[in-house]
């Protein structure tokens, strides 16, 4: 693998104390091109602008998928690669559904620890830190008819990180607006699903909401995710997340803690949910808990639910389900916690 290192860090000029996320990058990244029916040998570079034509074909379909994970440093100023395998099936099945050909393991999985390696002091070991990876493919073929491009770009960059979201989480249930039909492309993580959700989450900021909980595109009565979260419901003693389909993103986040969950002796549903149930626990008292699941957020808990007018404020619970298995992951992720799941990889230097 080709390695051309950047000649200026930009690691003495970045304030680790203030990190807005996802807006400072590492110094350098991965770059493997498809071309010609095949990925060619991957290389490594600074950080910085990628070459793009106008006629790219990205640019008017929008034919493109990430991935998102995390690393982690332990006491030890070892890298620890939460869960790489799954990103990278995840990937690929992204990949598949939007006609773009699968990365091949060995330049993801090689591509991923020499990068790792040569920006291993952008990973911090402090608590509350991590490197979010950026995995992505997208369509780099010049031509604008509409049809599947014949060239592919795939990048890796990272980003030093600490907290997705800060303060209260208020949420609203959106009725109108659909995140993902049946059918669609809600399960692979494309750029378009995102893009097409910005629009009504502006207007829900607009009204004081930090997120959405988005509904099913048929009758907007069943609930499928919250924002860019799996969305978690404690009713009872019993955590409720809606069942994975064609419409929901498989968190790898969410399945992390179903394990968790279900091995603190703390039962699991995973089925399709009412916001009408939602309401009828809340007003007889049984909805202890709400919080969404993400590679960013982690766990992050809901402090507000809202339903056309009406307002639940969800009162923290002191023996929060939420909080218990946050501080299992991560303390697993950083290696504080014994790892009995397999799901760390260590990148050695």
């Amino acid at each position: 693998m080709k390695v051309t290192k950047t000649s200026i860090s930009k690691l003495n000029t970045t304030d680790f104390s203030n990190l807005p996320f996802g807006v400072v990058f590492s110094d350098h990244m991965l770059v493997c091109n498809y071309k010609d029916g095949k990925w060619n040998e991957p290389e490594i570079l600074p950080y910085g602008p990628i070459p793009m034509p106008p006629g790219a074909q990205v640019l008017h379909y929008g034919q493109s998928v990430f991935e998102g994970m995390k690393a982690f440093k332990n006491n030890s100023n070892e890298i620890l690669l939460f869960r790489k395998e799954e990103n990278f099936k995840r990937l690929n099945q992204s990949a598949e559904r939007l006609s773009i050909p699968v990365i091949e393991e060995s330049i993801f999985m090689n591509g991923l620890d020499n990068l790792l390696k040569i920006d291993s002091e952008w990973c911090k070991a402090e608590q509350g830190y991590s490197l979010y990876i950026r995995p992505f493919i997208f369509a780099s073929g010049e031509c604008v008819k509409a049809s599947a491009s014949e060239e592919y770009t795939f990048i890796i960059i990272t980003s030093p990180t600490t907290k997705y979201y800060a303060g209260e989480m208020n949420v609203v249930v959106e009725e109108h607006y659909t995140r993902a039909p049946q059918g669609g492309v809600g399960y692979a993580k494309a750029a378009g699903n995102y893009a097409a959700s910005f629009y009504p989450t502006k207007q829900a900021n607009a009204k004081g909401f930090q997120q959405l909980i988005w509904t099913d595109a048929k009758e907007h009565k069943y609930i499928e995710e919250s924002g860019t979260m799996n969305i978690w419901f404690r009713i009872r003693d019993v955590l409720i997340t809606p069942a994975l389909s064609d419409s929901i993103l498989g968190g790898i986040t969410r399945d992390s803690i179903i394990t968790l969950a279900k091995d603190n002796g703390i039962k699991v549903e995973q089925r399709r949910i009412l916001i009408t149930e939602v309401i009828e626990a809340f007003n007889n008292g049984t909805l202890k808990e709400a919080f969404g699941t993400g590679t960013a957020v982690t766990v992050n808990p809901i402090n507000t639910i809202t339903f056309r007018d009406e307002r639940m404020v969800i009162e923290q619970q002191a023996d929060s389900f939420a909080l218990k298995l946050k501080q299992q992951l991560q303390g697993i992720q950083k290696g504080s916690i014994d790892d009995t799941y397999n799901w760390n990889s260590k990148v050695t230097a």
